[in-house]
């Protein structure tokens, strides 16, 4: 089973009082960062933390939480799966500020999230590469060891009353937190206050496809926009593909917000749709799940155009899943019943009947036509043991004295 390792830091207000944890994922045995530089990583990373059980109970369920950002998670749509009153995202002090990492800074500010500025080192040269976000900022993470103290000193005199916290970062004694207090800082982390705390969190994950259909059900049931979004943002492969697939789409100009956000403007309809094709096409081990995917799509179209215009969505669905057990090694009857599905669709892909047969026989052997022409004119270069394989699992007698 994998592991999530991270360390966990207190962050205290001037009463040593726990105001927010500060995470950071442990990326390989040699470094820590604020987040891993794969982004898929990264994702599983946030998100895990999220939704771990382990962790909420270790940093408590209503904790702020400081998570450091650099320009790839900023500008990838990582970062929109988070609860924005839960999450501080804090901007690494050496992020190259391009014209598109503080738009997207702006927007999270507009979207509520709080923004932090880490290892501020007080120094002429940071505060003129901060200077146009100073509007935008929340918080100010001030390295007292880092910083020259009467740089240090006319930072907090400028910024003390003002809307923007300070933090008073490395501590490491008492006199370091009687002159930061003193000074007028609002909140202190350091060795001296609560040194780094590592742990590991058992990854515990469901598989991919079960995922997928349970959130199939929940759209099925109607359940609210609320509870889709829910069990959505536990997902992050799920929330990022998701967010990147609507971003992609050019139907609509709209800056992402959140997850709610897309699911009212895609529609149910429009998501029950991807999250089939997500499901071939991400979920399966199988290595003609792409050539698959396609087989599905172009049997489910098809399908969909033959139906009565009051059944067509409902045709499409039907071709999806009538090729689901290529990619489950399970019995259908059983995920059927998991879904509860329509009774029409559930005919067709168990007992091959109902409304929508006739239309999935012409659609097979059309499929058969094309495959039967591929075979005959690259039959010499098919391996004898995958083509009695493929035999004996349709249930097809091999005479062995014909070899």
């Amino acid at each position: 089973m994998n592991t999530l390792t991270l360390t966990k830091q207190k962050i205290f207000d001037n009463k040593k009082r726990v105001f927010a944890y500060e995470l950071i994922f442990k990326e390989d045995s040699d470094s820590l960062s604020g987040l891993t530089s794969h982004l898929k990583e990264a994702s599983q990373l946030i998100v895990h933390a999220i939704s771990n059980e382990e962790l909420n109970k270790l940093i408590g369920h209503e904790s702020k939480v400081f998570i450091n950002v650099d320009d790839a998670t900023l500008t990838k749509g990582i970062l929109d799966v988070l609860d924005n009153k839960r999450f501080i995202l804090n901007i690494l002090e050496d992020i190259e500020l391009n014209d598109h990492v503080v738009s997207k800074i702006i927007q999270y500010k507009k979207r509520g999230f709080s923004i932090s500025l880490e290892h501020f080192d007080s120094s002429a040269d940071m505060i003129k590469k901060f200077a146009r976000l100073f509007n935008f900022i929340d918080i100010i993470k001030m390295d007292i060891i880092l910083s020259q103290p009467q740089n240090l000193e006319n930072l907090v005199k400028k910024f003390r009353n003002t809307r923007i916290k300070l933090v008073a970062q490395n501590i490491e004694t008492q006199e370091d937190y009687d002159y930061c207090l003193n000074m007028g800082m609002d909140y202190f982390q350091g060795y001296y206050l609560d040194k780094p705390q590592t742990i590991e969190l058992a990854e515990q994950k469901e598989p991919l496809q079960f995922i997928i259909l349970q959130l199939i059900k929940i759209i099925k049931d109607d359940n609210s926009t609320e509870s889709l979004e829910s069990f959505i943002r536990q997902q992050p492969d799920l929330s990022y593909k998701l967010v990147a697939f609507f971003n992609n789409m050019k139907k609509f100009d709209v800056k992402i917000e959140s997850l709610t956000q897309v699911i009212t403007l895609m529609g149910r309809a429009k998501l029950l749709r991807w999250l089939l094709v997500y499901l071939y096409s991400e979920a399966s081990s199988n290595p003609a799940s792409k050539s698959i995917l396609e087989l599905a799509l172009k049997r489910a179209q098809r399908m969909e155009d033959e139906a009565a215009p009051e059944y067509k969505n409902k045709a499409y669905l039907a071709g999806m899943f009538s090729m689901l057990d290529s990619i489950f090694e399970t019995d259908m009857r059983e995920l059927m019943n998991h879904l509860d599905m329509d009774r029409d669709i559930r005919s067709l892909v168990l007992e091959r009947k109902g409304i929508f047969a006739g239309s999935l026989m012409r659609a097979e052997e059309a499929e058969k036509e094309y495959l039967k022409k591929i075979m005959l004119a690259n039959f010499d270069k098919l391996n004898a043991n995958d083509l009695i394989i493929t035999l004996e699992e349709n249930g097809i007698e091999i005479d062995k004295n014909r070899f």
